[in-house]
């Protein structure tokens, strides 16, 4: 079931989301560290009630952010759409024990259908460039790639911007 998350499951989120960039970094992509996620971030993202889970059985499964706010770095961006009412994805994660089952598409799906519910006309991400897989899985999904921004804090390497049109 995907639900907001409460402020008491940011512990098991954060534990999520570094077994991810573990895996990330053995496979040789360094698009999470120490300074991203951050439990700061993820406290924000609830306190705006932008911070999801998807959670079995009482495990935590996935997690998402599914935000109203342009971060400032969009701004550079020639987006497709108006910079009004869109919906924007952060911090995608499905723990490595669950990947490759579908869980992420139910994430995405779930957040798709949060944006058409209030008549947004789009939805906007970034991942990171060293990234092919997830890259792969947006474009599926029919979004489209518009250009790059950097994290430097992140990584050297960019992180491409991508946007699907609901309307």
């Amino acid at each position: 079931m995907i639900r907001r998350a409460k402020i008491l499951e940011i512990p098991e989120i954060l534990a999520l989301t570094n077994a991810c960039a573990k895996q990330m970094a053995e496979k040789g992509i360094f698009q999470w560290n120490q300074h991203y996620p951050s439990k700061k971030d993820f406290e924000k993202d609830s306190e705006r009630s932008e911070l999801y889970v998807l959670k079995m059985a009482g495990r935590m499964i996935g997690t998402i952010v599914i935000s109203i706010h342009m971060d400032d770095v969009y701004a550079q961006i020639d987006w497709l759409t108006p910079d009004e009412d869109n919906i924007y994805i952060h911090r995608l994660a499905v723990h490595p024990d669950f990947q490759g089952k579908g869980f992420a598409r139910q994430l995405m799906d779930f957040a798709e259908n949060y944006a058409r519910e209030k008549g947004c006309p789009s939805v906007r991400l970034d991942t990171f460039s060293q990234n092919s897989r997830n890259q792969r899985f947006y474009e599926a999904r029919g979004y489209q790639k518009l250009g790059d921004v950097f994290f430097p804090k992140q990584s050297e390497h960019p992180f491409h911007c991508y946007e699907l049109i609901l309307r």
